[in-house]
């Protein structure tokens, strides 16, 4: 994908993976992982919904979308990208911007919400490694101390995984709605009505590579932040 001797997040990410292991790929590791995918993935959606929420549009919360339940919101392929790719995407929840006062910011606003939620949950867990690192539980947690490590260290890359990929300008990525709402209104609104073909650019890219790259620096400047942000690690 990209040099991981040049990028800090991925060398973490390794660094814990061998230090945390349980075994190679036994049940737990396997278990952790989907436990923190289906807790991104959720924590995800559930976002934009709400963001829709307060901003007028209650389509999400009659369908159900306002909830952690992660059954409401997995999407089998996207879910499995990011189980053993590190990004990925869920079923989108569904808004009708008619509701929304200003419905191109509005819009942009309510997918925003779903890559925040995503940092703020790597930023939280980052805090919890570095507090658990400080007491006496490091030292004498044994098998719990060490499954509770792996777990936040998941959590992490899954979180911020999920927010980069989505960040991506591409429809209909959540990227694309932020980004794309500082065009002009005439432009950004024919983009817009070609969204169902931006998968198929995201898949011809996905499969080439292209945005590998992309994803790998991205999301490296943004754990460097949370890094930062959390005291350091």
């Amino acid at each position: 994908m990209y040099n991981i001797k040049k990028n800090t997040f991925t060398r973490f990410c390794l660094g814990c993976d061998e230090l945390f292991r349980l075994g190679n790929f036994d049940v737990v590791s396997l278990l952790v992982r989907v436990v923190a995918v289906f807790l991104a993935i959720s924590v995800h959606e559930m976002s934009h919904g709400f963001a829709a929420f307060f901003l007028g549009d209650r389509t999400a919360k009659s369908m159900g979308r306002l909830s952690l339940n992660p059954l409401r919101h997995v999407d089998p392929i996207g879910a499995l990208c990011l189980l053993f790719f590190g990004f990925g995407w869920a079923k989108p929840v569904m808004i009708n911007p008619a509701y929304f006062k200003n419905p191109k910011r509005d819009t942009a606003l309510t997918a925003l919400a779903g890559p925040v939620s995503n940092f703020i949950m790597a930023y939280i867990a980052l805090l919890m490694i570095k507090l658990l690192t400080l007491t006496p539980l490091w030292f004498t947690g044994g098998v719990f101390m060490r499954v509770l490590l792996s777990f936040l260290t998941t959590v992490v890359m899954m979180n911020i995984g999920l927010g980069t990929f989505n960040l991506i300008p591409i429809p209909p990525l959540d990227g694309s709605k932020i980004f794309l709402s500082l065009l002009p209104p005439r432009l950004y609104y024919d983009i817009m009505r070609y969204e169902h073909l931006g998968w198929v650019i995201l898949v011809v890219a996905l499969s080439l590579g292209v945005l590998d790259p992309i994803i790998g620096r991205v999301g490296n400047w943004i754990f460097m932040l949370l890094t930062f942000l959390a005291g350091g690690l």
